[in-house]
């Protein structure tokens, strides 16, 4: 999913202003949450997406306009921390995360007994379930455009390699947020499913200059996107089991909230396709749209 950081940073740095406004300000009205922690990978950080923060490390392409920083204001929240980072897997909630600048500390140090509001956006990096198929389905699209030539490459002896691994990285999460109730045992925590990237099949809409995956393999990717997004809501429901007293953990499910808004949808996309605008998105990333949208599900939920 983060392949393409190198140029993604380039890119960040050239547009960066000299002075930078993501240093967080409490407004003058009464907060509603004292202490939010955002957590996540690059679906919450926002690579590309003007304006970056200067907050380090810079390897994280942390984005002011992303939906932590927007819920943080809707949700009226004190103080705020967002320690999300571009990369990160759910390894990296607990262990140090090396950019190409800067070392990101375990995202879970930023909790603290008072955090009463985390979010977190996490899992579509570990095995590189996300990552394998943006950066191997396109290449094979040739080879059997309305075929699925990306399924028959992840699938050997009849199991699907990502779908094993997505039901892995579901136990990591669930792992993730035991700590979490651990650290802040009186936090709201939302955990944050990703947004639509591939339309939903029943539609029947390809997009190959977008999303250059064959027919087949596009029906399959977003079996792929619901298997993570299930994986997902299973972690927290058993994480909730085994919390004990305090608030309970909730799953907020982005695919319903972006049906119509997938990489396919035009200018109604919250989803950046294959080519990365420097002034938009990374490819195959949420764009300010996407944000606004996560930030306002997110902001529903609590509401």
């Amino acid at each position: 999913m983060l392949g393409a950081f190198g140029a993604a940073l380039a890119l960040t740095l050239t547009l960066t202003p000299a002075a930078s406004a993501s240093m967080w300000k409490p407004s003058m009205w009464k907060p509603r949450f004292e202490h939010y922690v955002a957590l996540g990978d690059s679906y919450t950080s926002g690579p590309l997406i003007p304006v970056p923060k200067l907050t380090p490390p810079l390897g994280c392409v942390r984005s002011m306009l992303n939906y932590p920083t927007l819920l943080a204001v809707k949700a009226r929240a004190g103080s705020f921390d967002d320690v999300s980072c571009g990369g990160a897997e759910t390894s990296h909630m607990t262990a140090p995360q090396h950019t190409p600048l800067g070392t990101n500390a375990p995202q879970l140090d930023a909790l603290r007994p008072d955090t009463d509001l985390v979010t977190l956006g996490i899992g579509g990096n570990d095995e590189s379930v996300f990552g394998g198929i943006v950066g191997t389905c396109p290449g094979l699209r040739d080879l059997d455009p309305t075929g699925a030539p990306c399924r028959e490459h992840f699938t050997g002896d009849g199991a699907d390699e990502l779908l094993a691994a997505v039901e892995r990285t579901g136990d990591r999460v669930e792992a993730v947020l035991r700590e979490i109730g651990t650290r802040s045992p009186e936090a709201r925590v939302l955990v944050v499913g990703y947004p639509r990237i591939t339309p939903d099949p029943g539609v029947g809409t390809t997009c190959p200059k977008v999303l250059p995956f064959a027919d087949g393999d596009l029906e399959w990717a977003h079996g792929v996107e619901t298997a993570l997004a299930d994986a997902l809501r299973e972690a927290v429901h058993r994480a909730n089991a085994a919390h004990g007293p305090g608030p309970e953990m909730s799953f907020v499910d982005m695919h319903p909230a972006s049906e119509g808004h997938d990489a396919c949808s035009a200018d109604g996309a919250w989803i950046q396709g294959r080519i990365t605008n420097p002034l938009v998105a990374m490819s195959y990333h949420p764009n300010a749209a996407g944000m606004r949208g996560v930030a306002a599900e997110l902001h529903r939920v609590l509401s």
